[in-house]
């Protein structure tokens, strides 16, 4: 599929807790675009592999139970939505069985051309804000707009943990850090497609930000595009 499907495409990558998610969810809401978090696919797939007791580390099991299930993708005020074997994972994808073992779901070479062929499809619903790991490298190239969010590993921690507070009742700040700081060592060094600064991508630090902040930014900036459009 050509990357111009969607006349506009925001790609937002980032390490974990660096405020990607919240600030793609609220920039496709002031830009009134679809969002789409493409680790929710991954997430879908941990949950799948969960939920059927295939071990997560077993490639050949994931990518045989990968090939044998069926998504469903539809849009559901904005955001990208969808179905795994009729089923709707939504409400367990941020469960701790998942979170923590997504990485290793999303280490696996055929899973991520899996899901990089799932995310280009979604340009066919219009513009887009998509955020992820890959999306300004791999997914989207072409990107009509590319940004990566950073922060320290100790604020991304912090962000973190406050969530699973608000959550789950429960956050350990050094806990988190340690869980965080794995997951960044996986993605930056998978083979296939690892967590990088996409050639062309604004980074912005987030550490001394607010969310506000970094959503004004990107929408004031493809904003300023659109009215020369």
């Amino acid at each position: 599929m050509s990357n111009s499907t969607a006349k506009l495409i925001v790609a937002i990558d980032g390490p974990s807790a660096s405020g990607k998610s919240t600030v793609s969810r609220e920039a496709a809401k002031k830009l009134k675009v679809m969002y789409v978090d493409s680790g929710a696919l991954y997430r879908g797939a941990t949950w799948k592999a969960v939920r059927e007791g295939v071990d997560v580390k077993n490639a050949e099991a994931v990518i045989d139970l990968m090939n044998n299930t069926n998504w469903e993708f539809f849009i559901e005020d904005l955001v990208l939505k969808f179905t795994i074997d009729n089923e709707d994972p939504t409400d367990h994808l941020r469960s701790e069985p998942v979170r923590e073992r997504v990485a290793d779901i999303a280490v696996i070479p055929e899973v991520r051309v899996f899901m990089v062929e799932r995310l280009r499809e979604t340009a066919e619903f219009g513009d887009l804000v998509m955020e992820g790991r890959d999306i300004g490298s791999v997914v989207f190239p072409d990107a009509t707009f590319k940004y990566y969010l950073d922060a320290d590993p100790e604020e991304r921690a912090r962000r973190r943990a406050k969530e699973l507070q608000e959550t789950e009742g429960k956050g350990d700040v050094e806990q988190v850090l340690t869980s965080l700081k794995r997951r960044d060592t996986i993605d930056s060094t998978r083979k296939t497609a690892p967590l990088q600064i996409p050639l062309g991508a604004q980074v912005v630090n987030t550490t001394g930000m607010t969310i506000d902040e970094v959503v004004d930014r990107i929408v004031d900036e493809v904003n300023a595009y659109r009215a020369q459009a």
